[in-house]
């Protein structure tokens, strides 16, 4: 079992002042009895559940059923003497955090059906007694029907996007993995062979100088032509490592998104025209942040994304059917909207937020005519 720290049962769909109610509800019902006898007794067995309740969450696989047998009886005890059924819902939430498929629906069946028998028992005998709170009896059983499998399927879905969120981790952790080994066979091939070559052609420059000058300096000229070659491959393997591009971001916001079970729509065209690098690289990160706070904050089940390049900017529209952004002040810096907004300056870009419907973030940043480089001189 999970460890457990507090008696008031927690995500049930209950306000916590309700199960406080609950907690205290029984010590009415036990002084409504004039014998000191019975209210010592209800005292007792109140306490006792309560405790019991708590050791049924800290203790061990074996120990969990003696501890909710105690509380089934105790529950029916209060119901036959007291009138009070309202620890059948304590144990319905118990149940519901049994792991073992079996134990539950052992424990479902039992409680179910112990409960349904005392109450009508007590109705026929002692209906004075509870037909007052018929409406309330009704809401319980109902709770004691659907409470514990509403508590199992929610497990289940904590535990689900526990596996998800690792999984996603672990992808992440083998994706710089992947990317380490990559830029490690770049540079071996780009550097390798190189310096391989430069190192030869330097030994044999060094015995050539005092034979051969002329052909010493044609060594020394390809030794030099070779560096050259390797300085430029390996300036534009950085230039790629740092630069990301919109059509392998927007194949990475796809991923994301459907491993988060939305529905991701596309159109537009990631293949930008006069376009810098640098610009292609604050798109695709605020790309990459917009979908990240669409899985983390909107709770929307799908995404649309939209690039379109005018003659006077390129507009990305990023738009969900979550649950909006409803202070838009203060979630600049929870949802990274005001990095976003930082990164577009930098590139004289904008950022426009509507919050309606779910959430629509327009991405504009105006092009610039990109201007053709000048060979570096010798």
């Amino acid at each position: 079992m999970q460890t457990w720290y507090h008696i008031i049962p927690k995500n049930t769909g209950l306000s916590s002042y309700v199960w406080i109610i609950f907690c205290l509800l029984p010590f009415f019902f036990i002084f409504r009895s004039s014998s000191v006898t019975e209210i010592l007794v209800g005292i007792g067995m109140t306490l006792m559940f309560f405790l019991s309740y708590r050791l049924s969450f800290i203790s061990n696989s074996g120990l969990v059923y003696l501890w909710v047998s105690i509380e089934m009886a105790i529950s029916l005890i209060m119901t036959m003497l007291f009138g009070y059924i309202y620890f059948s819902l304590f144990l319905a939430f118990f149940i519901g955090n049994i792991h073992h498929k079996g134990g539950f629906l052992s424990l479902y069946i039992v409680h179910l059906t112990t409960t349904i028998a005392a109450i009508t028992i007590v109705l026929f005998t002692q209906n004075e007694s509870l037909f007052p709170q018929l409406p309330f009896i009704i809401i319980s059983i109902i709770g004691v029907i659907l409470l514990p499998f509403t508590i199992r399927y929610r497990n289940k879905q904590h535990k689900l996007e526990g596996q998800l969120q690792d999984a996603n981790e672990r992808i992440s952790q083998l994706m710089v993995l992947e990317e380490r080994e990559r830029i490690a066979r770049d540079l071996h091939d780009t550097l390798g062979h190189k310096l391989s070559l430069i190192g030869l052609k330097s030994d044999l420059a060094g015995k050539l100088v005092s034979v051969k000058p002329d052909t010493a300096i044609n060594e020394i000229h390809d030794i030099r032509q070779t560096a050259r070659t390797a300085l430029k491959e390996v300036r534009e393997m950085v230039s790629n490592m740092r630069g990301a591009k919109l059509e392998d971001e927007i194949t990475r916001v796809q991923q994301i998104i459907e491993a988060a079970e939305m529905e991701f729509q596309f159109e537009g065209n990631t293949t930008l025209s006069n376009t810098p690098l640098l610009v292609e690289n604050v798109l695709s990160m605020c790309l990459k942040e917009a979908a990240t706070n669409i899985v983390k904050h909107s709770g929307a089940s799908k995404c649309n994304v939209l690039i379109e390049q005018s003659e006077t900017e390129v507009h990305i529209q990023i738009k969900d059917d979550g649950i909006g952004i409803p202070d838009e002040t203060q979630s600049y810096q929870g949802h990274g909207l005001q990095g976003m907004r930082e990164r577009l300056e930098f590139v004289n870009g904008n950022l426009e937020i509507i919050s309606e419907n779910g959430t629509t973030l327009n991405i504009r940043v105006p092009n610039v005519i990109q201007q053709t480089e000048q060979e570096e001189s010798v």
